[in-house]
């Protein structure tokens, strides 16, 4: 009896043993789990809390984004954000979408410090939104300038001929829906189409003037739609100085009392893959793939579109037609 009693307290005991390491076990698989998802999806946003410089990247066309004005305006509710550099590189896009840049950027600049940084271009709108910083760096061989507005419109008139096909419109008035792409374009739409622009354009050039404290003379020569390179720009006091991020980061240092040394952030709208959960980048790996046989042929589809026809509205954009296809 003794000896099964025994036995009985030895199989208690094992099994006690074995309980302790099956939790010990579980206990350390789910704390290298959770730190693994902290590292994964909450890595930038942790560092997003701590004292840092904001870069905000202006890449490719400018269009109106309210996911980037958003983004800008939740910038400017943070206490760990102590300096902002616009990164730039984009050869313009929509008068709009420059503006409502310039403006968001304008407003961040009242309660941050914030200085751009023009990369390989910034050209038209992108170097309206330039304008929204305090401080301005570009490299020797940046290309900049190309101040001015635009407005383009086809006119396949003699293709409908050649294929025997003929348009008509009822209009409520003559300017309505003009230009049009079937008819010549006459001279009371033109001169509407002009006024539009030189309306444009005179704010624009307005705006150089306020912000780079040129006198209106000066700013007006400059902007007849010349491209130049930082250098020059620098010598007609476009920018403020030659150089890259460092240079940025140095004036906020020196001018604005950012401390030095501060870890440099980039805030985007891009969702990055690489800072979800595991499970969650397997999950959007999986959709990517399905949208992506689905979306391919339709994206395929867009180099029928001809050239300058994906911007609407007024632009602002150093050569139109080769930035709308660089934006496919």
């Amino acid at each position: 009896m003794s000896v099964d009693i025994d036995a009985l307290v030895d199989r208690r005991r094992l099994r006690r043993k074995v309980t302790f390491w099956r939790v010990a076990t579980f206990v350390v698989i789910a704390a290298a789990l959770v730190t693994g998802i902290l590292l994964a999806s909450g890595a930038s946003g942790l560092s997003k809390r701590s004292a840092h410089v904001a870069r905000i990247p202006i890449e490719g066309l400018i269009v109106e984004d309210r996911k980037t004005l958003k983004m800008i305006e939740k910038i400017g509710k943070s206490t760990a954000v102590k300096g902002v550099v616009i990164s730039i590189n984009s050869p313009g896009g929509s008068t709009t979408g420059g503006e409502a840049l310039y403006e968001a950027l304008r407003e961040l600049a009242e309660k941050k410090p914030v200085v751009a940084e023009i990369r390989t271009i910034g050209t038209s709108a992108g170097y309206m939104v330039a304008l929204s910083a305090d401080h301005i760096v570009a490299r020797y061989n940046t290309i900049t300038g190309s101040i001015g507005v635009l407005f383009q419109f086809g006119n396949i008139e003699k293709l409908l001929e050649t294929v025997g096909v003929e348009m008509e419109a009822v209009k409520s008035a003559p300017l309505k829906a003009e230009p049009d792409f079937y008819s010549q374009v006459s001279p009371e739409a033109r001169a509407m189409l002009q006024s539009l622009v030189t309306d444009s354009y005179d704010w624009f050039v307005g705006l150089v003037a306020e912000r780079r404290s040129l006198d209106a003379t000066k700013a007006r020569q400059l902007a007849d739609g010349r491209i130049l390179t930082g250098h020059e720009a620098m010598s007609e006091k476009l920018v403020d100085a030659i150089g890259g991020e460092k240079a940025a980061i140095s004036w906020l240092e020196t001018e604005k009392g950012v401390a030095k040394d501060l870890p440099v952030v980039t805030w985007s709208t891009k969702e990055n893959l690489e800072e979800l959960p595991f499970s969650s980048r397997i999950s959007r790996e999986f959709g990517k793939g399905i949208g992506s046989a689905l979306l391919d042929p339709i994206n395929d589809a867009k180099g029928l579109i001809p050239r300058g026809l994906t911007l609407d509205g007024l632009v602002s954009v150093w050569q139109a037609s080769d930035a709308a296809d660089n934006n496919r």
